[in-house]
């Protein structure tokens, strides 16, 4: 009776020790959040921010919550095993070294954590850190995969020895009771951080293969230009598997998207029509801009029998958002939606989280954390498709998977040892993790503006570079495991990007923002890998990305709807040698801040922060003011790119401007030659007004695409 009593008395004090650490954690780190506030997402209107302040309350008191209860495991590890060791050696339970014990372990447990994350995903911590990068730099100098390693099995070696000691102890004085109870709490202890970041086991077992129809997956990475595939001429060993996987299909060397911004340029993709035709000219749609006028490949392959499903981390998010029709949805809310952000929560506390939160536990809990925007995924994405498509091609149905990433998306995290890849190892600048000052969208207006003088330049290629390697295994990874379980012999695969990116070519950096130089931002990767036609074609031609819709609706005896604006491409997969005549037509996106060296006499609107609304403040969701979203239009670059030729457009305030450039002669596009070509040059001005002339009034386009001097 004496034992049952003092056993009961050690619980319930252990339970008061561990409540007493967790809740002053808990309410120290959100008293520091709250003095050193942050929040993701741009800063709002001060009758927004009032709007919202009941939902950050209840935001807040949601974050707290789970890191009461992370710190309530991580302080009981330590005051279970001081309890255990008080009753083993007869000592007398005190709340003092119970609570040192227990801060002991919520100390060293989340610091084991840190360093962790420090090493293989330290993207997870900068952008949560309120503090210099470089601060980190020396301790993760003193870090390796060796080291960590030795660390971890010291800790649980140590955490095993006393356990057994214990256990032995009380065995020998025949406390049966206590022991039993120990042992179910320390499986309990080992269990759950299991349950919580173990990934599931991915068989690679045959699988069926449905043989009617070909199964359809497209891989894709946000940012990716294709000019860093090596099988394009990049001199670095960027893209090893891509490179081998391209002697199996259709190489697309000048494919380009109209758009370089990602919910309008999936949007082509995947409609098959220019962004005048869907409607989706920017990434800030509102909740009535959702909806496409015209028919979607998901929604048609759905029809046709199939089984449609998107898998994407934090910057596909738009592929749940808008009205695609996937049957099967997997990844994060709208990014641009100010409840989503405020959920996310100030630095310091979600810097805590998310150590905690990269795994099955933060995504099924916290999901606003576990897809937040600079954390790659590219490991979990591959496993999560792996999962998908067994349970898809178990089926009865053909299926149509898309998976995107983030894995070279600005500000280029990735995991370890990509990150290393290229860089120099010797750089300690702020840059050494990913591209740095970016944490919200005032400071990336603010590096907008500024030119390459303002940034290591080499040190952002590197880590660019690091990650296109990072998805290049992603694609080897998945791409080698339909090999494996067979269902490549019945698969197209798709390797494809949304857009590129701009690296101060032109003295400036991002997407889409320019149409000048080698249009880096426009010009992606396309590789279509057929099973009906596995043997290596390059196509040399230009091509579009509203051309990747229909080129699939016929590869599959499907009729093309006469709504959408692209051509199927098959002609050229069987003779690269046909000439198509096809058109690039691309236009810049919208700008987040004036762009280096625009003139003063160009069409301009305000800052990205100035023309946002939240028009529903139920739902949150960020769009472009009415007043706005005509101007932001027309004050657009264009241009229009064939085989030979490129002219862009450049709208002032009295009047166009339009540039020709020889493509054959002059790649780096500096040479203005509509002079000496004057016909050419209205061959092209005229297929460039005729494709804007869908965007506008025509008193509109009367006014402002008449010819001007061109320089």
């Amino acid at each position: 009776m004496h034992n049952q009593s003092n056993t009961g008395r050690i619980l319930r004090q252990s339970l008061t020790v561990i409540t007493l650490i967790a809740l002053g954690f808990a309410a120290l780190l959100m008293v520091k959040s709250i003095i050193d506030f942050t929040r993701a997402g741009p800063q709002v209107q001060a009758e927004i921010e009032a709007h919202f302040q009941s939902y950050g309350a209840y935001a807040m008191a949601r974050l707290g919550m789970w890191t009461f209860l992370i710190a309530a495991f991580l302080s009981g590890v330590g005051v279970f095993a001081y309890a255990l060791l008080s009753r083993a050696l007869n000592w007398r339970f005190h709340w003092f070294w119970a609570l040192l014990a227990g801060g002991f372990s919520l100390g060293l447990l989340t610091a084991l954590q840190f360093l962790h994350q420090l090493l293989y995903l330290p993207s997870s911590i900068i952008v949560s850190w309120n503090y210099r990068n470089s601060r980190l730099y020396p301790i993760w100098d003193q870090l390796s995969p060796e080291r960590l390693d030795i660390l971890q099995w010291t800790l649980l070696i140590a955490a095993a020895l006393i356990l057994v000691f214990s256990l032995l102890r009380l065995v020998r004085r025949g406390q049966f009771g206590f022991a039993f109870g120990s042992v179910v709490i320390a499986c309990g202890f080992i269990a759950i951080p299991l349950l919580a970041a173990l990934p599931s086991k991915i068989s690679d077992a045959p699988l069926p293969a449905n043989a009617d129809k070909p199964n359809i997956i497209m891989i894709g990475s946000d940012t990716l230009r294709a000019d860093r595939i090596g099988a394009l001429g990049y001199s670095r060993d960027t893209t090893p598997y891509i490179d081998a996987l391209s002697e199996r299909g259709a190489l697309f060397e000048n494919f380009y998207v109209p758009l370089a911004r990602t919910a309008p340029s999936l949007a082509t993709m995947l409609t098959g029509t220019w962004p005048h035709t869907h409607g989706i000219r920017h990434n800030y749609n509102a909740d009535d801009e959702k909806d496409f006028p015209v028919p979607t490949l998901p929604q048609l392959l759905r029809d046709a029998g199939y089984h449609t499903a998107a898998i994407t981390d934090w910057a596909g998010g738009d592929l749940g958002k808008l009205g695609f029709g996937f049957q099967d949805y997997d990844g994060p809310e709208d990014q641009w939606n100010l409840k989503y952000l405020i959920r996310q929560g100030p630095k310091d506390i979600r810097l805590f989280l998310t150590l905690f939160t990269h795994n099955r536990f933060g995504k099924t809990f916290i999901p606003e954390l576990y897809f937040y925007a600079g954390v790659p995924m590219g490991s979990e994405l591959a496993i999560t498709a792996k999962k998908q498509i067994t349970k898809l091609a178990k089926g009865e149905q053909p299926f149509f998977l898309t998976l995107f990433t983030s894995s070279t998306h600005i500000p280029f995290p990735s995991e370890y040892p990509y990150y290393t890849l290229f860089a120099d190892p010797k750089y300690h600048g702020e840059s050494k993790f990913i591209m740095s000052d970016l944490d919200t969208p005032e400071q990336i207006i603010k590096k907008q503006s500024q030119d390459e003088t303002a940034f290591d330049v080499q040190q952002i290629v590197d880590l660019y570079d690091g990650a296109v390697r990072s998805f290049d295994d992603l694609v080897k990874d998945l791409v080698g495991w339909l090999d494996i379980t067979g269902l490549s012999k019945n698969t197209i695969i798709i390797v494809f990007s949304d857009h590129g990116v701009d690296l101060f070519e032109k003295h400036t950096w991002g997407q889409g923002n320019s149409v000048m130089g080698d249009d880096p931002s426009a010009r992606v990767p396309l590789l279509i890998v057929d099973p009906g036609r596995e043997q290596a074609t390059r196509i040399p031609r230009t091509t579009r990305s509203v051309d990747l819709a229909p080129t699939l609706l016929e590869r599959l005896g499907l009729a093309v709807p006469k709504e959408m604006d692209g051509r199927p491409l098959t002609p050229y997969i069987d003779d690269p040698g046909t000439n198509l005549d096809l058109a690039a037509f691309y236009e810049t996106g919208v700008w987040l801040a004036p762009m280096p060296g625009v003139r003063s006499d160009h069409l301009q609107y305000p800052s990205l922060l100035k023309i946002l609304e939240i028009p529903n403040k139920e739902t949150g969701t960020m769009s472009v003011k009415p007043q706005y979203r005509d101007i932001v239009i027309q004050a657009r670059d264009r241009m229009i790119r064939t085989d030979d030729w490129k002219l862009v457009y450049l709208p002032m305030k009295e009047g166009a401007l339009y540039w020709l450039f020889d493509l054959r002669e002059n790649p780096d596009n500096d040479e203005d030659v509509s002079a000496q070509h004057p016909e050419i040059f209205a061959q092209m001005k005229q297929r460039l007004v005729d494709w804007m002339k869908h965007d506008h009034k025509r008193e509109w386009v009367d006014e402002h695409l008449v010819m001007r001097n061109t320089h």
